[in-house]
């Protein structure tokens, strides 16, 4: 039974924790504050009913606060991928922490969280900060408190107030439009990337916008798993006699990595999702590919301009925003000299990733499975779908036709496009002349720049 004992004017409740001290004697925890002797005793009835049940929460676990809480108990405690921890350390560090830091976990409550979610909505209306960060924001910290309550037992419930069922009128939530894109932006885009980066560029742009890799699998992608050394250089021997059964005649690129930073280190990790997976190459393609491992040693098929590995370089800075926005003449430079860029209007504002959207829609266009198309994105269908489907040669073999038709379509129907300096990427009578041609760019200039 609970002690209730009278303080001054008011009344204080005494009961078993259910624990005991390191002497032996029972651990009492207690309240204050009761009005009424019956309301404190009732509180204490309560509170023992919690303990003989198993669903007490100890009042001084709720004490340990917020910033001693999230990173070091909370986040060392999760499972997950190393950008998800570089993330959410981060909106700890510049959200979460300066506004809870210093208070218990225990004693958050409801109307304080939602004066904090209106501040960050204020944010969002000025624009200072992003819908997508907020959300994201809140998402956090709703983790961090639904695990204090279910997982380490800080607090008995969770301070943010459950969705009220929708009422009224729908409202369609806003998507940023997509404008529709054709292949002469994407060659531009190659174009652009041949004089800021040489052959790899106008490589690199053709890779993204057919195979739909994510930008870290690109900067991961070794010579070892490309065409054509992969799947013979395959490191694994039963992978190797896996992919050589099926994929010997087949020039194909195998997802093996991303290039991410862990730590401040280099490291080559699982791709997202662990999405491993191989992708078919259409003859086009493939032979870009067989120039490219050829042009260098390095051990990246897409080595930055200094050589070494893309993660160290300044991508959208140095590579993405003058191929994407254009630049000016440089008529001297330490490196080198380069013409004017032109800048690619479908691309204004958009991130490289657009590139891998691109390649979804000419799937989707073609009438490809969805098992193949998500297969090829690094997705994984969910459910009975996902369980019974299967990628098979034949869906890989209509990518690979599908894509080198459309490849071979742009080229005759646009007629006279400027080639890089390979002969074997544009037959040499394709427009009668008996040559490949150079519309908007000067042969002899071409080759004074970077390779």
């Amino acid at each position: 039974m609970p002690f209730v004992e009278q303080r001054g004017n008011k009344f204080r409740v005494k009961w078993w924790a259910g624990e005991y001290l390191d002497n032996g004697k029972k651990k009492y925890e207690s309240e204050s504050g009761f009005d009424e002797w019956d309301k404190a005793n009732d509180f204490g009835l309560d509170r023992e009913y919690e303990v003989r049940h198993g669903t007490h929460h100890r009042k001084a676990a709720g004490d340990i606060l917020f910033k001693d809480y999230s990173l070091p108990i909370w986040l060392a405690d999760q499972d997950l991928r190393p950008e998800s921890v570089k993330s959410y350390r981060s909106m700890i560090k510049a959200q979460l922490d300066p506004v809870w830091g210093r208070r218990r976990v225990g004693d958050i409550a409801t109307p304080e969280y939602l004066a904090w979610k209106n501040q960050l909505t204020a944010k969002v209306e000025a624009q200072q900060l992003s819908r997508t960060y907020v959300n994201d924001v809140l998402m956090v910290f709703s983790m961090l408190m639904s695990d204090a309550v279910e997982r380490y037992k800080y607090r008995k419930d969770v301070p943010i107030p459950r969705a009220a069922p929708r009422r009224g009128r729908y409202v369609k939530k806003t998507r940023k439009a997509k404008r529709a894109l054709t292949m002469a932006p994407v060659y531009q885009l190659a174009v652009n990337a041949y004089i800021v980066w040489g052959f790899t560029g106008w490589t690199y742009i053709w890779h993204a916008a057919f195979t739909g890799m994510r930008p870290g699998e690109m900067y991961g992608l070794q010579k070892t798993y490309s065409a054509p050394s992969w799947p013979a250089n395959q490191p694994h021997s039963q992978k190797r006699l896996e992919a050589m059964d099926r994929y010997a005649k087949t020039p194909a690129t195998r997802v093996e990595y991303q290039h991410q930073w862990v730590n401040g280190k280099k490291t080559l990790t699982a791709p997202k999702y662990e999405s491993h997976r191989t992708l078919v190459l259409p003859p086009f393609l493939a032979q870009m590919h067989q120039e490219l491992v050829a042009s260098s040693d390095s051990r990246w098929l897409f080595p930055a301009m200094n050589g070494g590995d893309l993660l160290g370089a300044r991508f959208d800075r140095d590579y993405w925003a003058p191929i994407r926005d254009g630049s000016p003449a440089r008529e001297s430079r330490r490196d080198f000299a380069r013409p004017a860029i032109p800048p690619v209007a479908e691309f204004a504002g958009l991130p490289i990733y657009r590139l891998r959207h691109w390649m979804k829609e000419c799937l989707d266009e073609e009438g490809h499975s969805e098992v193949a198309v998500e297969t090829r994105m690094g997705h994984e269908l969910a459910g009975v779908k996902g369980l019974y489907s299967n990628l098979t040669p034949k869906m890989e073999a209509d990518i690979i036709e599908s894509q080198q038709v459309r490849w071979d379509n742009f080229l005759q129907a646009a007629g006279g496009l400027w080639m890089p300096p390979f002969p074997t990427f544009l037959p040499d009578d394709l427009d009668g002349t008996g040559d490949s041609q150079i519309s908007d760019l000067d042969r002899d200039s071409v080759s004074t720049w970077p390779s």
